[in-house]
């Protein structure tokens, strides 16, 4: 096969089944961790987030290897680790390390997720990775069916699924406090307020500086096309272009809809459209409305959940005013982020990255209602900084059971797979697009299709397909 892989065949090869991506049989990781078996974990990416990943791993883990693209950064990390052994290109580090590790973090640019996840999962190695999951809705698929085929155990870094009070909603939800719920509103602030993308850039800058000794450039476009280093992309502000990132709605939403993701059973939408900003060929838009919708899951009802990003004419895109207005109280002033669920018998508003924090309306409905501790679910922890997600996973990866680790690549990637739908359906600004998730298809838009996968740059395959 060709190591250039088209989108087409990506798609035609069947990543349903995806049984030729795998070296061993399901369950092939089968090691035992004794009480006084460390274990051993490397860091891939261990900047920024990457570090907060790997110094929270080591609570509960031996950190033997340090990867990073930049030098001075991987440099910086070893003092803490001085044994570690250290690396600038992920491929090594499994190629010399393999049989020295037990697991990895993960938190790279959004690019080189499933790529480094893929090959470590082949590899028999339990993964911890950071959010969105992958570039791609393709990838995160690909990465589902290799954690399960592999029996590794999975984390995503959507540190909400560990809080007290994302669990003690999503409890009250499936009781049916609400009633049915028809209706979800998600909102974030993160276009131009963290990540450059339209209209601060819409074009590729046209300097062309030369790489710093201490950066790694090849290394760091990994699977992306290629294209001369600038400090636009490395080390910050990747995430607002379409090549390496995925822009406001990859970087939020895993955060801010997880709540409703899990409190209303959502799975894979029936379809998606959007009304976006200008769209242009480096960065993702200044705006967005997106609206996923979902036929009935069970017992639950037929759903839309609305997703609100970034400014349009200097003004918030946000929830409807009349919505807003019944919620909030004299003088409150709506929180940069947060979700809403309107059911029929009330509303949960949560002010919260996480919807770990709500109030439920008309209060006087819901006087006396457990709003902070779950009381059937594991209790979690009450602090998002509080490396519980690294435990959990430990955990799971010392019993052997995936489904202790509360956001594993099972539930993770279906999250961030309908999420990712999303940035397709931008680029079809008004055009509902219908979705058949059994086949990774737009059933009325082979052009939205194509940009489920992507192509992968030659010497960068993703693992298991070149």
């Amino acid at each position: 096969m060709s190591s250039r892989i088209s989108r087409r065949r990506v798609l035609q090869s069947g990543l349903v089944s995806m049984g030729y991506l795998f070296t061993g049989p399901a369950g092939s990781v089968s090691k035992v961790y004794g009480a006084a078996n460390r274990l051993r974990v490397a860091g891939i990416g261990v900047g920024g987030k990457g570090f907060g990943d790997i110094e929270q791993a080591g609570t509960v883990m031996d950190v033997v290897a340090l990867c990073d693209i930049d030098t001075n950064r991987l440099n910086e990390r070893a003092q803490t680790w001085p044994s570690a052994k250290k690396f600038f290109d992920y491929r090594k580090l499994f190629d010399q390390m393999g049989k020295e590790i037990d697991a990895v973090t993960v938190s790279t640019a959004d690019h080189s997720h499933a790529p480094a996840s893929i090959l470590a999962m082949r590899a028999g190695k339990h993964v911890y990775c950071q959010k969105p999951l992958t570039h791609t809705v393709a990838e995160a698929r690909m990465m589902r069916e290799v954690a399960a085929k592999m029996g590794v155990c999975t984390q995503m870094g959507n540190q909400g699924s560990a809080l007290n009070g994302l669990r003690r909603a999503v409890e009250l939800i499936h009781g049916g406090l609400l009633g049915e719920v028809h209706e979800a509103h998600v909102w974030t602030n993160r276009p131009a307020h963290y990540w450059k993308q339209s209209p601060d850039i819409t074009s590729r800058p046209k300097d062309m500086p030369p790489v710093p000794a201490h950066v790694h450039w090849e290394e760091w476009l990994g699977t992306a096309p290629s294209r001369p280093y600038n400090r636009a992309y490395h080390p910050h502000d990747w995430r607002g272009y379409w090549d390496f990132g995925t822009g406001a709605l990859g970087d939020m939403a895993c955060h801010t809809t997880n709540m409703a993701f899990r409190a209303l059973k959502l799975g894979a939408p029936v379809a998606v459209v959007a009304d976006a900003g200008e769209i242009n060929p480096e960065t993702y838009p200044a705006w967005a409305r997106i609206q996923y919708i979902f036929a009935a899951r069970g017992e639950m009802a037929p759903c839309t959940l609305h997703w609100y990003e970034g400014k349009r004419d200097g003004k918030r895109v946000l929830p409807p005013e009349e919505l807003l207005a019944k919620l909030l109280k004299k003088g409150e002033k709506l929180a940069d982020s947060g979700s809403i669920l309107v059911g029929e018998k009330g509303v949960l508003f949560s002010p919260n990255d996480y919807g770990a924090q709500f109030r439920l309306t008309p209060e006087k409905d819901f006087v006396g209602v457990n709003s902070t501790k779950p009381e059937k679910s594991p209790l979690g922890t009450d602090d998002h900084e509080d490396p519980f997600m690294k435990k959990e996973w430990a955990e799971a990866i010392r019993a052997g059971k995936p489904a202790i680790a509360s956001s594993n690549f099972d539930y993770a990637a279906q999250l961030t797979e309908t999420m990712l739908l999303g940035n397709i359906a931008v680029r079809f600004s008004g055009q509902k697009l219908e979705w058949d998730a059994a086949k990774l298809r737009f059933v009325n838009s082979e052009a939205a299709t194509k940009l489920v996968s992507k192509e992968y740059r030659k010497g960068w395959d993703l693992p298991g397909i070149g």
